[in-house]
C-alpha cells in the first residue's frame, strides 16, 4: 500500500530531532490490522511459524500477531546489517532460529525492505530449511534503495527515500519507542550518544 502522507505535527519533545511524521500512529494501527487480515485469508487457519528479524520488528510484530486469527509459533533471527552511522555494513547473524520449520508454513517478518540485502539473505537461509511455504511481510518498503531483486508478499506502506525512525526503527538504537514513523532531521548530525 502506498502511504498517503499528510502533514502531522511532531510532538514538541522531538522537534529538534524529527523533521516530520511520515506515518502517524492511527494510520499504522489500521494498516497493521488490514495486513493481518490479508495474511489470515492466505493461510486459512493453518498453523503458521512466524519468524521475525530482530530488533526493529518488535513493535510491528507485537501488533501484527495480536491480529492474526490463526494458530502460530514464534521465533526470531538476529541480523545486524548496519555499520557506523547509516551506512549498511557486513550482514551478521546474531541469533539463530530455534524452531524447526521443515514442512511448515512460514511468515518472515521484517521492519523495512530497502536494499533487499537482509531480507534476501534471511529468506535464502530459511528456504534451505525446507518450509512448506514461505511468505514475507514488511512494515515499510523503500523501493528507491533496492539493490537486490526482491519484493515482500505483504507490505504495510511503501515510502519515499528518507531515513525513518520510530515504531521499532532506530538510529543508533534510539527512537524505537516512538509510536509513529518519522523522518530523522539529519542522521549524520544527530546528537545520538
Amino acid at each position: 500500500m502506498k502511504a498517503k502522507f499528510k502533514k502531522n505535527p511532531v510532538p514538541a519533545r522531538w522537534r529538534q530531532e524529527i523533521h516530520s511524521i511520515l506515518i502517524p500512529e492511527p494510520q499504522i494501527a489500521r494498516r497493521v490490522k488490514s495486513v493481518a487480515r490479508e495474511i489470515g485469508r492466505d493461510f486459512r487457519g493453518r498453523e503458521l511459524v512466524v519468524v521475525a528479524v530482530l530488533n526493529g520488528t518488535v513493535l510491528f510484530l507485537a501488533d501484527l500477531v495480536r491480529h492474526l486469527n490463526l494458530p502460530l509459533r514464534l521465533d526470531f533471527v538476529g541480523v545486524s546489517s548496519y555499520g557506523a552511522g547509516t551506512k549498511s555494513g557486513k550482514l551478521v547473524f546474531t541469533k539463530e532460529l530455534r524452531l524447526d520449520v521443515r514442512g511448515r508454513d512460514v511468515l518472515l517478518v521484517d521492519d523495512i525492505l530497502d536494499t533487499g540485502k537482509t531480507l534476501s539473505r534471511v529468506r535464502a537461509k530459511l528456504l534451505r530449511l525446507k518450509p512448506r511455504r514461505l511468505k514475507t511481510c514488511v512494515l515499510l518498503d523503500k523501493p528507491a534503495r533496492r539493490v537486490r531483486k526482491i519484493q515482500a508478499d505483504y507490505v504495510g506502506f511503501q515510502i519515499p527515500d528518507h531515513f525513518v525512525v520510530g515504531y521499532g526503527l532506530d538510529f543508533d538504537e534510539r527512537y524505537r519507542n516512538l509510536p509513529f514513523v518519522g523522518i530523522l532531521r539529519s542522521p549524520l548530525d544527530s546528537t545520538a550518544s
